[in-house]
């Protein structure tokens, strides 16, 4: 398949994420909505954990199996999994030293912009400008990233399927993908909906289309990659990124969670989202994929 024809596919299949983010502009919902809401996040996001981390483990069960079967050594093994835990070290930990770094700056220098849209001031200022963010709209934005990782690696796949030749396999990547992307959409302005102050207005499309390319975009992007080059090597180091970036999130968003008396929304919430995860995968498996 050409490379017009591979990114178009990659285009659509990172496109579906835009179906989520209408969410992020409710008005405020009813409290019980509002923590539904954030546990069916919770939910979503702990499928991606459980897929990134189940295909980015993948080489390493490969070289171990063919190390048992006597048909190598334990280089390969060991090479993957020294990849594998230090993907997963950055992506958690440069997120909670980054988020630190926030924390001291607002406090540090006080917000001098408003609670709305981002403005060019903003923009121009970097880090303080983020730090006048809302913590709704900063959590937003670190799950966009998270999922932006795990996407570039979906696209990898597309990508490489079809650069070898695999259109239907490729095909059937773009149907799977798109539809955990819907589903990802929804996680990322999740927090939006949930955990918005009272006093702070909705978010304007501008910024819920700036998540959604942050969040989407990467699919796009490593499919061009994956058709011109891939490998397992850079496929386990943005699996790894993306797994560690989302267990920071979903620790972010089980503190809201802690703060509701209701545990059987949470526990329905969490449900919800899993259930909405796995079936995705379902129908990606049981078209053959």
């Amino acid at each position: 398949m050409g490379t017009g024809r591979t990114l178009l596919l990659g285009l659509i299949a990172g496109s579906t994420i835009l179906l989520g983010m209408p969410l992020g502009r409710m008005k405020r919902p009813a409290p019980r909505l509002r923590q539904v809401l954030n546990a069916t996040a919770i939910g979503v996001l702990l499928f991606l954990l459980w897929d990134v981390l189940a295909g980015a483990f993948e080489p390493i069960d490969a070289g171990l199996t063919s190390f048992h079967e006597g048909h190598g050594g334990l280089g390969t093994a060991i090479g993957y999994s020294l990849l594998f835990f230090a993907g997963l070290t950055v992506g958690l930990m440069s997120l909670v030293y980054y988020e630190r770094r926030l924390a001291r700056v607002g406090v540090s220098k006080p917000a001098k912009f408003g609670p709305g849209s981002v403005t060019v001031g903003e923009l121009e200022a970097g880090t303080p400008g983020l730090a006048s963010w809302s913590p709704a709209r900063r959590l937003a934005l670190l799950i966009a990233v998270g999922i932006g990782l795990h996407n570039f690696a979906e696209g990898l796949a597309i990508g490489s399927s079809a650069a070898n030749g695999e259109i239907a396999l490729a095909t059937l990547l773009v149907v799977g993908f798109g539809l955990h992307n819907a589903t990802e959409g929804f996680g990322i302005v999740a927090p939006l909906a949930a955990d918005r102050a009272p006093d702070e207005p909705r978010p304007s499309w501008l910024f819920l289309l700036g998540l959604a390319a942050i969040g989407g975009g990467p699919t796009f992007v490593g499919t061009g990659v994956g058709h011109a080059v891939t490998n397992d090597a850079l496929s386990v180091a943005f699996l790894t990124l993306a797994a560690g970036s989302i267990l920071y999130v979903v620790i972010q968003l089980l503190g809201v969670a802690g703060k509701s008396a209701r545990k059987d929304l949470l526990g329905w919430g969490l449900l919800l989202g899993l259930t909405a995860g796995f079936v995705t995968d379902m129908v990606v498996t049981a078209a053959g994929v």
